[in-house]
């Protein structure tokens, strides 16, 4: 069984460990002297009976271990007085039994070999280690999910806010300080090695949208183009979507959210398609919008190739030193010229417009970009001038609810130090053109 680890554990290739040792030793400098951080692994979810949802990790312990595994504690004590207690990992003790009924866990052995962590103790051990280090620490780093996203979204408490509560009324004397900071800036600049991930990623939801290309007609179902996507990529080792996909045919593509993908694919329609692919857990996020009929007539082709036009543009800005709200400004400035080139807006409109709710938002309402990483939502401080590495997507988007249709597009693109961006989405079709000529091939 160990010969296999990769495949029997999980489904992509094993992760070089030296991005985890490298992230763990950045995580460890900007902490203050005496502090202690922990990191937990995420809860499996029961949804009745004895069923539960699939495993997802903990990102920010993923990010620091390479860890792919329930019930896992991260410890990181870079000022601990033995060595050895400087980067410590608990898990739960496999044994025989374990691997017949739920498959193989990490040995020590294994654990070292994907994280590099020397030191590993099983789960049983943690209270008698841990109050060691803690009597010899002075700050207790505690992981909260604080994206700026989360606000009121989640009500399930974590394995952390369980630890954090346990951990406070043991440790009352101990600082508290907080590790999100840290990371939100880490986890915001990619390395080599999770870009490369990323373009797996990528080159998976690629080959899922060809796929899709060649199936779509009219008299399909929402949930069969779905299905065709899920089939593409479990058989190229990703778990499926890095989010809940958007398969909306006609006027569904004006609900922003909509994922019930259960409407039958009419002629003459458009179909937008938000389906990303996730690889090794770190995602990929494309939108497109195609014909069902693999024809665009002229005023979908209008529409589509403005709102191409703005992405285009709008990427250029995606450089070093670009703040967040200013690229923005910049966004809306592309998307109200073109509107008014279409006729949508008129100069009054503009003219007249509330600089709170600009004219083009009837038209673009959302954001045209955000960080992705191992979330497809991923950390980042948007009040901090961008940085090369950083990926973003670029997503602007037309609907008009009157005429039946709406139209976004999107890439994933990484900040580069000098330069226009670099688009991971780069050999995915786009052109209105080409999609036609895949359709119809």
């Amino acid at each position: 069984m160990g010969d296999n680890f990769e495949i029997t554990v999980m489904k992509y290739d094993q992760i070089d460990r030296k991005l985890f040792i490298k992230n763990r030793k950045n995580f460890m400098e900007r902490m203050v002297p005496g502090g202690l951080a922990v990191f937990n692994a995420n809860d499996v979810f029961p949804i009745g009976a004895d069923s539960t949802m699939p495993f997802q990790q903990n990102r920010d312990l993923f990010y620091l271990s390479g860890v792919d595994q329930e019930e896992a504690i991260l410890v990181l004590f870079p000022d601990a007085p033995k060595p050895e207690h400087r980067e410590i990992l608990f898990l739960t003790e496999t044994n025989p039994h374990i691997a017949v009924w739920e498959g193989e866990k990490l040995t020590k052995e294994k654990a070292f070999e994907v994280s590099g962590i020397k030191t590993v103790y099983w789960l049983q051990d943690f209270e008698k280690i841990f109050f060691e280090v803690m009597a010899q620490s002075e700050t207790i780093y505690f992981n909260k999910n604080e994206h700026y996203r989360v606000q009121g979204s989640i009500q399930t408490e974590t394995r952390d806010d369980r630890f954090i509560k346990w951990c406070k009324e043991k440790y009352p004397a101990h600082q508290v300080a907080k590790s999100n900071p840290i990371l939100q800036r880490l986890r915001a600049v990619k390395d080599p090695i999770e870009l490369d991930l990323m373009q797996q990623a990528c080159d998976i939801t690629e080959k899922a949208f060809r796929r899709a290309l060649k199936f779509t007609k009219p008299g399909v179902w929402e949930y069969e183009i779905e299905a065709e996507y899920w089939h593409e990529m479990i058989r190229n080792r990703s778990k499926g979507f890095a989010y809940t996909p958007i398969i909306a045919s006609g006027n569904n593509a004006n609900v922003l959210h909509y994922t019930e993908n259960n409407q039958q694919c009419k002629a003459g329609d458009l179909i937008l398609l938000d389906t990303g692919a996730e690889y090794a857990n770190y995602s990929s996020d494309m939108t497109r919008s195609i014909p069902v009929s693999g024809r665009f007539t002229d005023r979908q082709k209008q529409i589509y190739n403005a709102v191409n036009k703005v992405k285009t543009e709008a990427t250029k800005w995606l450089i070093p030193g670009t703040m967040w709200d200013e690229f923005h400004k910049e966004v809306g400035k592309l998307m109200t010229s073109e509107l008014l080139n279409l006729g949508l807006l008129d100069k009054a409109d503009v003219q007249n417009e509330n600089p709170d709710w600009p004219a083009y938002k009837k038209y673009f309402m959302h954001g045209t970009a955000h960080n992705i990483g191992l979330d497809t939502h991923d950390y980042g401080i948007l009040t901090e001038p961008m940085k090369a590495n950083q990926v973003f997507t670029v997503e602007p988007g037309i609907y008009l609810p009157d005429e039946g249709f709406g139209i976004r597009l999107e890439d994933d693109v990484v900040i580069q130090e000098k330069g226009e961006p670099f688009n991971l989405m780069r050999n995915i079709p786009i052109e209105a053109d080409e999609i036609e000529e895949i359709m119809n091939s």
